[in-house]
């Protein structure tokens, strides 16, 4: 009952002038009040702050920078083995499995298409029919910065407007189609065993995402499909890394087409995985 009196609120919130104010918030440089807010974060959610790089709370000159923080060298290692599919990010597994013609599953008496998600021409979703997918959820406690699971070149990338419902438990079971109605970024990849695509997806009360290629990217619900210049970053990049962050947390999907990857057995729902772990390995080399 909680859950759904949680999801029926979010429909008459103003979500996006909420996430705005969230924004202003967690940009304060006043250093009492950066201070309060991180130290009472650190205190309601038990975020684990021997590993950031930096002091805290002295060496963050606002909450995001805190939210976005750095880790220490070597605090998040990479499976070397070349074959590895690794976790993008640090949180919990919402669900993965294989892509069911072009429908992914979301919850219970939920999915949503390719098409859909990607709001690319029909060829190009086409390339993931009957592929694999994994969503992982970032908790506000988890490391908030995502990097590549595989290998690639990158070949586009796109942000889509769209909604900004959370993407917590209670929302993913009860919001038909969330991943595809909230706004997100879908960085597209080729590599020497396929395509793959890494999509970002924004919710409540994220400020912003960012990456090497867009820069800052604000929400916007109304509008276009805007394509990023890809010039702007890296060309290439190597498993683990850096393709983004958000400010503020929420949620990262990986596709890969049919034949490229098996996930592990234990990529179950409900799982904890961390940035660098192998969630699989591939099938094409």
């Amino acid at each position: 009952m909680i859950s759904r009196l949680f999801v029926a609120l979010q429909y008459v919130l103003p979500r996006l002038w909420l996430t705005a104010l969230i924004y202003r918030l967690a940009r304060i440089r006043n250093p009492r009040i950066k201070d309060w807010l991180i130290r009472r974060f650190i205190g309601l959610y038990d975020v684990d702050v021997d590993e950031v790089k930096r002091e805290v709370p002295s060496g963050f000159a606002t909450f995001n920078e805190f939210f976005i923080r750095e880790l220490d060298d070597g605090a998040r290692p990479i499976d070397p083995d070349a074959a590895a599919v690794v976790s993008p990010a640090d949180g919990t597994v919402s669900s993965a499995g294989p892509i069911h013609g072009s429908r992914i599953f979301q919850a219970k008496g939920h999915d949503y298409t390719l098409e859909d998600l990607l709001a690319t021409d029909l060829q190009e979703a086409r390339r993931f029919v009957d592929g694999a997918y994994a969503t992982i959820y970032l908790a506000p406690y988890d490391y908030h910065r995502v990097h590549a699971p595989l290998a690639g070149r990158i070949t586009a990338a796109r942000y889509l407007p769209g909604d900004l419902f959370s993407v917590n438990d209670a929302t993913t079971a009860h919001v038909p189609g969330l991943f595809r109605r909230n706004e997100r970024l879908a960085l597209h990849f080729d590599s020497d065993s396929g395509p793959w695509v890494l999509v970002l997806v924004g919710a409540l009360n994220v400020g912003s995402i960012s990456t090497p290629w867009s820069g800052e990217v604000r929400p916007r619900r109304k509008g276009v499909v805007e394509m990023i210049d890809t010039g702007n970053g890296p060309q290439t990049v190597d498993r683990g890394d850096l393709l983004g962050w958000f400010n503020m947390g929420s949620t990262v999907i990986v596709l890969t087409p049919r034949d490229l990857c098996a996930w592990n057995e234990s990529l179950q729902p409900g799982t904890t995985v961390r940035m660098g772990q192998t969630i699989g390995s591939l099938q094409r080399e």
